[in-house]
């Protein structure tokens, strides 16, 4: 792809039918770690193209994925609760790209969801997690901000079918309001930026598998709730990000210490939902040295 010099883009078949588009930079550097990077809705790997670089150069080897259901991966009928994407992320690292040294899984909105599902399912084989601006299945503060209405796109998002009808066919309008209004600065996202994220929501069945992460929510939240039952708490250290102009910035360490007791809570300046594209300067400032930590 133009613009992403020195990422190499390749694709795993992780599950039957189930092919993940993945982008890797950097190498294994002496004390660096494979950070996992984990977009949300409604995004792709292009959400990290600021930090890919950045974070490679620090030493790190980066993989930035495609859930199922976006960018270029593939979009099945079913699978989109976060126990599952987990299970996909976790398959391409370890099984296909062979990584058997340190895993930081770092995610942003629905990919903080598959993060913490990742460290729920998958004990102790990361041993950092960053959870950045979205509400976490399983926590009383998701029960509890399900229904606030600047989160109107939860009930809408799960309706069957509906969502679909409406948006098709503008697509582009539709993301472009969705970025605009959870951002502190929608100047962030270009036009081209856009453009790329319709094109692929634009792809047949594209809108319906975002959808289909909503509609999972009551799933990922008795999963979460029984692997905090079963298993406690998480105990690796977690950064708990929120951009400081949203609504994150006022729960953010409460609801991470509902689920890791290993919390540090940090608040993005200049930044909205939209962290690594809005401000990714000032995620790198926090996101370097806690993955450079032991």
């Amino acid at each position: 792809m133009t613009g992403t010099p020195g990422f190499q883009h390749g694709n795993a078949l992780v599950a039957p039918g189930v092919r993940i588009h993945h982008v890797v930079a950097g190498g294994s550097a002496p004390g660096g770690r494979t950070v996992v990077l984990v977009h949300g809705y409604p995004q792709s790997w292009w959400c990290w193209r600021h930090v890919v670089g950045p974070l490679a150069e620090a030493g790190h080897r980066v993989v930035a994925v495609d859930l199922r259901g976006a960018g270029v991966s593939s979009r099945p009928a079913r699978g989109y609760d976060t126990w599952t994407l987990a299970g996909d992320v976790h398959a391409l690292v370890r099984d296909h790209l062979g990584v058997d040294g340190r895993v930081a899984v770092v995610g942003h909105d629905i990919g903080s969801m598959v993060a913490l599902a990742h460290g729920l399912r998958f004990r102790g084989d990361a041993d950092r997690l960053v959870l950045m601006e979205a509400t976490l299945p399983g926590t009383a503060v998701h029960a509890r901000l399900a229904s606030d209405p600047r989160h109107w796109h939860y009930a809408f998002h799960a309706t069957p079918d509906l969502p679909e009808f409406l948006t098709a066919g503008r697509e582009r309008e539709y993301l472009r309001f969705f970025f605009d209004a959870a951002a502190a600065d929608p100047c962030a996202l270009t036009p081209e930026d856009l453009d790329r994220y319709a094109a692929d929501f634009r792809q047949p069945g594209a809108m319906r598998a975002g959808f289909e992460l909503y509609r999972a929510f009551a799933q990922d939240d008795r999963d979460n709730r029984a692997a905090l039952a079963s298993g406690g708490i998480l105990a690796v250290p977690v950064l708990a990000v929120a951009g400081a102009a949203n609504l994150f910035a006022g729960v953010n360490e409460e609801m991470a210490r509902e689920v890791a007791d290993d919390v540090r809570a940090v608040a993005v300046p200049e930044a909205g939902h939209w962290v690594p594209e809005e401000n990714p300067a000032g995620l790198l400032e926090v996101l370097l040295p806690f993955l450079a930590g032991p």
